[in-house]
């Protein structure tokens, strides 16, 4: 196995890569940043969620459903233009559960190492974060499902690699990966069973810099790139120089689930996972996860506290 060590953004680098660069044709994708997000999808009161709310069930205020959401990237989430308000599919999804218990949606932007201790504390009454369903976090807190955990691999729009849908696919390939990531281990692993199938080594490359990690692609001084699906799919859609290659679970060999989570023995689980659901046969989920290009990584039925991946 060839690693190449992380890279750092220097001007001299990205222009070099950039004028090596093949344009191709911009997608049909547009998404719009303004903090009123008139797009967002609406949703009725779901009388029988409501009804599962605990008559003792504590909110942080009364008619409120105060919700924990690091702003980070879209798809998942980020600043609208006012710089204040976050906007993305994890708001969007927020608005729909606060909806359909009745409640006024209120967004706290927070740290992601900064969420575990506010929801224990009391300080959100939910998280939705692309947070995972894990045993160890079952321990602490109660999830509802509302998205796979999905990895993509992307490739150059053009470029010779077409499907990845094995690990053995990924042999001989220049990857591009994120350091110290789930992601990387997963990656990792693939290469040692090739290698050890006699297969070629996998070049694992690294880069600090999103920009130039795509300009590598382009170039072709990489194949393909392996993070979360959802960050990239979006990225596909944007500007159509990459595209799908293959998909595996974040938890691979084991599917992993993104869930909202909340206090563990709040009683609001069963009020959200039934609030999705309803969502869900309505259309209104699948109208919210298309609006970010995320429908690949669509859910047929939320749920409890379902398996989570185990604790290393």
């Amino acid at each position: 196995m060839t690693i190449s060590r992380p890279l750092r953004a220097a001007a001299g680098t990205a222009l070099a890569l950039a004028t090596l660069a093949l344009p191709v044709a911009a997608a049909e994708f547009k998404v719009d940043l303004s903090p009123e997000q008139p797009g967002r999808v609406r949703a009725a009161k779901v009388a029988a969620a409501i009804r599962q709310i605990p008559k003792d069930a504590h909110f942080v205020k009364d008619g409120v459903l105060t919700v924990a959401i690091n702003g980070g990237r879209l798809p998942l989430a980020a600043f609208a233009t006012d710089t204040q308000t976050l906007v993305g599919s994890d708001p969007d999804i927020a608005q729909l559960v606060a909806d359909s218990l009745g409640r006024k949606l209120e967004i706290v932007n927070v740290a992601w190492a900064d969420w575990p201790l506010g929801l224990s504390s009391g300080k959100y009454d939910a998280v939705i974060s692309n947070v995972t369903v894990t045993e160890a976090r079952k321990e602490k807190f109660d999830f509802s499902t509302y998205r796979q955990d999905k990895l993509g691999i992307y490739v150059k729009s053009t470029g010779p690699v077409k499907q990845i849908r094995d690990p053995k696919d990924i042999a001989g390939l220049r990857v591009i990966v994120g350091a110290s990531t789930n992601q990387e281990q997963i990656l990792l692993r693939w290469n040692q069973q090739n290698v050890a199938a006699g297969l070629k080594p996998v070049e694992v490359q690294y880069y600090d810099d999103d920009v130039v990690q795509r300009l590598a692609i382009q170039s072709g001084r990489a194949d393909a790139y392996l993070g979360p699906n959802a960050i990239a799919a979006f990225e596909a859609a944007k500007d159509g120089k990459t595209r799908l290659a293959g998909t595996f679970s974040g938890g691979w060999p084991l599917n992993a689930d993104i869930a909202v989570t909340t206090r563990k023995g709040s009683g609001l689980a069963a009020a959200i996972t039934t609030a999705i659901n309803v969502q869900i046969g309505n259309g209104n989920y699948a109208r919210t996860l298309k609006r970010w290009n995320l429908g690949s990584e669509a859910i047929t039925q939320s749920q409890t506290n379902p398996a989570g991946l185990p604790k290393s």
